[in-house]
């Protein structure tokens, strides 16, 4: 195994042309390359579609909004720190967004609600901003701006509530099992909680908080999982099940995160009519199933070292062309893949087979077919694998079945 110097996200991110930064576009704000673009929009594809597979809405709202939606929800001046100066729009101040949460208060609020439209679980994959110290930028793990897998899960009493946290929590572990990250050894929980002190810090409701916290305590024991609790941890709004991973630095940070909102159902005062006709309370989930695309994307650059699975991969198949009279069957080749959304290149230059190989496996390709004579009479390409080795010689319509098998099973 690569020391963890040589699996550090910011390394690979430059030799594999993942991502960039410039100062000229200011720091903490990263540039996606067209394979880094390729990687993120996979993970945006895969969370949007199984997300609506288990029931959420997903949903588009402004990276912008009035600085009193802000003051409302509480994050002004609770997070204050963490945002963007006011930006002055005829005579109106506006904020760029840090959180979505009080643009899907807003949506729920956009016309009268009853039980049956509860659990109304509200997803969006989210841009967001927010300073960071410079100090405290690093790579992609730490940015000023992102994209969020949010959502926001409004439930008629507790026990949905309950519930629903159980499910978010179902969601991160199969996310997890598709990255082939394993509990207790590539993430952890914690449990993270308030101080009832701390009255600047946290919304002020003791008994809110003490049910809260021990909701999600009985939670955690039920599914018979460790973990740790963290005190003084919590949003400022409820307590949080956080899902943390270490980077190659050694450094702990949390990737998805489960909350509980005491304070938002009164500030935006989100009613439901029940089936007693009349009007009740409702209880606010919040949840992030896989985090941050740029965080989740450092941690999975390390993970795999850059040897992304055959599903993530940027380009997922490279054909070699031995000589030039091996170039117009590769052409070929190379669109009846791209014609099955196979991500395929060709290497037709005048280098020799071993560089273009080594050139292959240093962009770490999941896989090499390579077009010869004998590949050429035989209407064949032989296949060699970055995990596995060589593999033998594949008519086409037998490598692209085995192709889109393995990128339709993530495996």
């Amino acid at each position: 195994m690569e020391s963890d110097k040589d699996r550090d996200h910011k390394k690979l991110g430059k030799e594999l042309e993942l991502f960039t930064f410039s100062d000229s576009v200011g720091k903490g704000l990263p540039l996606w390359l067209p394979k880094g673009a390729t990687v993120r929009r996979e993970l945006e594809r895969f969370i949007v579609d199984e997300e609506i597979r288990r029931g959420y809405l997903h949903v588009r709202t402004p990276d912008i909004a009035k600085l009193d939606l802000y003051k409302k929800s509480g994050h002004y001046p609770m997070y204050k720190e963490k945002m963007y100066a006011p930006i002055v729009i005829d005579d109106e101040e506006f904020m760029l967004r840090p959180m979505t949460c009080p643009h899907h208060f807003e949506l729920y609020l956009s016309k009268p609600r009853s039980y049956k439209d509860l659990p109304m679980r509200i997803a969006e994959l989210a841009q967001l901003y927010r300073y960071e110290q410079s100090g405290e930028l690093m790579g992609l793990q730490r940015v000023r701006a992102f994209c969020l897998s949010d959502a926001h899960i409004i439930c008629k009493d507790e026990k949905q509530a309950v519930d629903e946290i159980g499910k978010a929590l179902d969601l991160i572990e199969y996310i997890n099992s598709i990255f082939g990250l394993k509990l207790g050894k590539d993430y952890w929980y914690v449990l993270s909680l308030g101080d009832r002190e701390n009255t600047e810090k946290y919304y002020k409701d003791d008994a809110g908080w003490d049910k809260a916290e021990t909701l999600l305590r009985d939670a955690m024991k039920k599914r018979g999982v460790d973990f740790k609790e963290a005190k003084d941890d919590a949003a400022f709004y409820g307590p949080k099940i956080d899902i943390n991973m270490k980077n190659a630095n050694g450094k702990e940070d949390t990737a998805f995160t489960v909350q509980y909102d005491l304070s938002s159902p009164q500030r935006f005062n989100l009613k439901y009519i029940g089936d007693d006709g009349k009007e009740h309370n409702a209880f606010v989930v919040h949840r992030s199933s896989i985090g941050a695309i740029e965080r989740i994307m450092a941690f999975l650059i390390e993970k795999y070292n850059g040897a992304f699975p055959l599903w993530l991969s940027p380009v997922q198949i490279k054909i070699l062309s031995i000589g030039e009279g091996h170039i117009e069957y590769a052409k070929d080749v190379l669109e009846k893949l791209k014609a099955e959304n196979i991500r395929a290149e060709l290497d037709d230059s005048n280098e020799s087979l071993g560089k273009k190989v080594r050139n292959a496996k240093t962009d770490k390709v999941p896989y090499v077919a390579v077009v010869g004579d004998k590949e050429v009479r035989d209407m064949k390409i032989s296949l060699e694998s970055r995990d596995k080795g060589k593999l033998g010689e594949f008519e086409i319509n037998k490598l692209i079945s085995k192709l889109v098998e393995e990128i339709k099973n993530r495996t």
